[in-house]
């Protein structure tokens, strides 16, 4: 603004530059976020509906959880991420022998130093691709809840906060039951989502066969933004307003899968936490202020469904088809706000 230095309400010219500064970062966001899926969708065969989640879940801060059958390029959109946004990446083979420290690090004596010194484990990145994430042994899923639930790992009373922004995409096979280990629903609560990337079209997998990088798909990938700007968008993605009507949307979502039949345990309110979080970040990459019903529907099932523990569900995709109906079901029940309330 020309003619002199704008104030706020209080003459604070320092509170006025920092308002201006998170408005336009806010404003930014939604190119930025945009861009990011842009990269993603440059390197993958998989629909934009799948890397559109997986930045929004980046972008709200939590985690994802791929359900899908190999080779069909999960690995490759963590790695995608890592690049996209300038950070490192970390993977992790998950087998039935890996130890917990095999993650976490340990702490090894030193006879120059006479001292411990800890050398940090594979966690210890931006993006962390667990691979397999349900062939290890319980004690080692057990190593990634701290770091996924509070960014920090704890090692022989010691604790050391991890890299931010934080991201785990973890991966697992559902349909090999042979040596695997079925997450708990404690670690199932913590991933914000969960989906399947599903075969390419055949358009998109004729181009896979004759592409420029057939062998090496993330070679012409590089970032489109920084830490810090990541750092900056979460924080953006934080000030959307949720208004009362939507929180208590939300709410009634989640509340409508605990007392339905054929559902042993419904979701959390972990999950009413991370519903809104998602939606949060989904309204910022329309550029929006505000979160709309129509931002939680559309996240609804891929947020909630694998936090149900449904009755004689099986396992694998049959028992993720039967959470996804359920919650579909439960979004068409439910009453929507009305929009002279919000």
């Amino acid at each position: 603004m020309q003619g002199g230095t704008r104030t706020d309400t209080n003459g604070d010219p320092a509170t006025s530059s920092t308002n201006a500064d998170t408005q336009t970062v806010d404003a930014q966001a939604g190119d930025t976020i945009a861009a990011l899926a842009d990269a993603l969708a440059g390197v993958l065969s998989c629909s934009r509906e799948v890397i559109d989640l997986a930045v929004t879940t980046f972008v709200a801060g939590g985690h994802l959880l791929l359900e899908d059958v190999p080779g069909v390029g999960k690995t490759t959109l963590a790695r995608a991420m890592s690049i996209a946004i300038g950070g490192e990446s970390r993977r992790i083979q998950f087998t039935p022998d890996l130890l917990p420290s095999d993650l976490t690090g340990v702490s090894v004596y030193s006879q120059g130093t006479g001292r411990f010194d800890f050398h940090p484990g594979p966690l210890f990145a931006n993006v962390i691709i667990a691979d397999e994430v349900n062939r290890a042994n319980p004690k080692a899923q057990s190593a990634m809840l701290e770091a996924m639930g509070e960014r920090q790992i704890t090692v022989d009373g010691a604790t050391y906060e991890l890299p931010d922004p934080y991201f785990v995409v973890a991966t697992q096979n559902p349909i090999e039951l042979e040596g695997t280990y079925p997450l708990p629903e404690a670690q199932l609560d913590r991933f914000m989502a969960c989906t399947s990337f599903g075969y390419p079209s055949a358009a998109a997998e004729a181009a896979m066969l004759t592409g420029a990088h057939v062998s090496r798909p993330l070679e012409g990938l590089s970032p489109v933004c920084s830490l810090d700007d990541m750092r900056l968008i979460r924080a953006a993605a934080e000030r959307v307003h949720l208004a009362d009507p939507i929180a208590a949307y939300i709410v009634s979502l989640v509340s409508a899968t605990r007392g339905r039949d054929n559902i042993r345990y419904g979701a959390s309110p972990r999950g009413s936490l991370h519903l809104a979080a998602m939606a949060r970040a989904r309204a910022l990459a329309a550029g929006r202020t505000f979160v709309t019903p129509d931002d939680v529907q559309a996240l609804a099932v891929p947020v909630l469904a694998h936090r149900l523990v449904l009755d004689n569900a099986g396992y694998g995709f049959a028992s993720m088809d039967r959470a996804r109906r359920v919650v579909a079901d439960v979004v068409d029940a439910v009453p929507v706000p009305r929009s002279d309330r919000l």
